[in-house]
């Protein structure tokens, strides 16, 4: 019995390693281009016209209803994709938004929000979770709160990892109304890395590369520490410590 236990604790040990390997890579030479091509994130939102800047939360947090619906709805016409496959729509989709500038960008984000969100619901299947199960829709709305890939932390934050919603009462309206502000700072820095002059298409195609890349790395740890919970039967909070740990958080 006792060599069944190490077994586990090295199965698990093993596993936290790999998922804190996808966490580090998050972010990657992508992101550090884009920062370079654009500045930092916040000279990135100051490129955008005040109007939008003011209308963006409210933008934001329509774009999420509608990709909530749209995500789960082209589950049941188009099986889920592999990883790339996500990531080249996505890319194609941000190429397209780029040409006409922020107008174009500013159509382009409902669908890119739901392709991210599609995209996150199919690493939960992988994990072997139900994407049509309430609460890991609330936990595929809640990987879109990570802090964004232009962030200056090298990752997502970690404090979203250990946080578990109560599925009373009208709770994914307080979701998303707590999600959008957060998003809107991310999707505001992607709507303005594609508004930079001269690049137009490549700026737009690259963010959506970049910003599909990061959340599905983010939400397969976020389903991975899940499914190690269950499989190696160690609560949740300690394995969000020990991968913090392994963050150097």
């Amino acid at each position: 019995m006792q060599d069944v236990v190490l077994i586990e604790k090295v199965d698990a040990n093993a596993e936290l390693d790999r998922l804190a390997r996808h966490y580090k890579s998050a972010g990657g030479a992508g992101v550090k281009l884009l920062n370079r091509l654009g500045g930092s994130a916040e000279s990135l939102l100051e490129q955008l016209p005040e109007p939008v800047r003011t209308g963006l939360t409210g933008a934001t947090e329509q774009a999420l209803w509608l990709a909530m619906y749209a995500a789960q709805g082209s589950r049941r016409a188009v099986p889920d994709q592999s990883p790339w496959v996500n990531t080249a729509v996505t890319t194609a989709m941000g190429a397209a938004g780029g040409l006409g500038g922020v107008t174009s960008s500013l159509v382009e984000l409902p669908a890119t929000t739901a392709m991210l969100l599609r995209a996150i619901q199919g690493a939960a299947a992988r994990q072997g979770f139900d994407p049509a199960a309430q609460n890991v829709m609330f936990d595929s709305v809640r990987v879109l709160s990570a802090a964004g890939p232009l962030s200056e932390d090298d990752g997502a934050d970690l404090g979203f990892f250990s946080v578990r919603l109560t599925l009373t009462g009208p709770t994914m309206q307080r979701l998303i109304a707590a999600v959008a502000p957060r998003l809107s700072v991310v999707l505001g820095q992607k709507l303005a890395a594609q508004s930079v002059p001269v690049l137009g298409a490549l700026a737009g195609g690259g963010t959506n590369y970049v910003y599909s890349r990061y959340y599905q790395q983010i939400a397969l740890v976020h389903f991975g520490l899940r499914r190690l919970a269950i499989d190696a039967d160690i609560p949740h909070s300690e394995l969000v410590e020990r991968l913090s740990h392994r963050m150097g958080h």
